[in-house]
């Protein structure tokens, strides 16, 4: 997959089909629009590409304004070329972007991305003041040269999977829930720093991440969760907050992964939220502390056990 990240480094591409949107979160509805332009893309001997923008708009529009990531952008390249996308159209938003006029962005998409078809979704909004529909840009996409396919919203249980949904499930701590509309576990990542190693005297050594301010947190608590060490994947518990027991710290995020016997400090890792055990709470003392986290750990691996038992029936029954 070709990345351009500014119009001027745009050239020697082929006519495309291009799919429209933030995909802030490629959740399953952002999903559903590339599909459908990398199918109809290799149904028309054209190239599927994706438009989309390295900001979030709505942190340019408003200084009030705080949209967090769902994910991380090399992640959404990743996953974007995974899906079988030629050209990614991948710009910086800014003020000076968001006050071109809907027949401009028209122009724009035919002749710098050579759109001869454009896929976006039922609630598409573009140019000055989002001034430009659907409707208008299959108009204005007539007259120069590329027709317009609106995809359906999807729905899980009548709820239109969205960014916004999304975001609000992880601040709320609903990973499990949050995970049947993104399409996989909410995960963040970071590199394991030196901790106060309470959790080693204890007997749950843990490796420690700082807070990544530009993504969405789950909130205060205890978690189900998997960590990902290089190229394993070992199954974990984790601890967002900030220690109340021991004393209050910044909020970070800690996790003591099951049959882990390495160092981690230094080592980047990926931690994957699948379900939340408990709020976080300040205990007695470190000893009722350390009861607890065993049974945590307790209930944590049983949910990993149980995990691995569905995949495993789901494999089975599709053979």
């Amino acid at each position: 997959m070709r990345v351009f990240r500014s119009l001027e480094e745009i050239c020697g591409i082929e006519p495309t089909v291009t799919a429209l949107g933030n995909f802030d979160g490629v959740h399953l509805g952002h999903q559903a629009l590339v599909r459908t332009a990398v199918r109809q893309a290799a149904q028309a001997g054209l190239k599927s590409a994706v438009f989309t923008f390295s900001n979030h708009p709505k942190n340019v529009i408003s200084a009030d304004s705080s949209v967090k990531n769902i994910v991380y952008f090399d992640e959404k390249v990743e996953i974007l070329e995974r899906m079988g996308v030629d050209y990614l159209f991948c710009l910086d938003y800014t003020k000076q972007f968001g006050a071109i006029q809907p027949q401009q962005f028209a122009a724009l998409l035919s002749e710098s991305f050579l759109a001869k078809r454009v896929v976006c979704g039922f609630n598409y909004r573009y140019g000055y003041r989002a001034a430009g529909t659907a409707q208008l840009l299959s108009q204005q996409g007539a007259e120069l040269g590329f027709d317009v396919c609106v995809v359906d919203p999807v729905l899980i249980d009548g709820s239109v999977v969205s960014s916004t949904l999304i975001r609000g499930l992880i601040a709320q701590g609903e990973v499990e829930e949050c995970r049947r509309f993104l399409g996989r576990s909410y995960s963040i990542r970071g590199t394991v720093i030196e901790g106060n190693h309470i959790g080693r005297t204890i007997g749950f050594p843990t490796g420690n991440i700082t807070v990544d301010e530009t993504m969405v947190t789950p909130p205060n608590g205890v978690y189900v969760s998997r960590c990902r060490v290089g190229g394993e994947l070992y199954d974990s518990i984790t601890n967002v907050g900030q220690k109340p027991t021991i004393g209050m710290y910044h909020k970070n995020v800690e996790t003591h992964l099951f049959d882990y016997r390495g160092e981690l400090y230094g080592r980047e890792i990926r931690v994957e939220f699948l379900k939340k055990l408990r709020d976080e709470r300040k205990f007695e003392n470190v000893e009722a502390l350390s009861e607890e986290i065993q049974r945590n750990c307790i209930s944590a691996r049983q949910y990993h056990a149980a995990m691995r038992n569905d995949r495993k029936n789901s494999r089975e029954l599709s053979e």
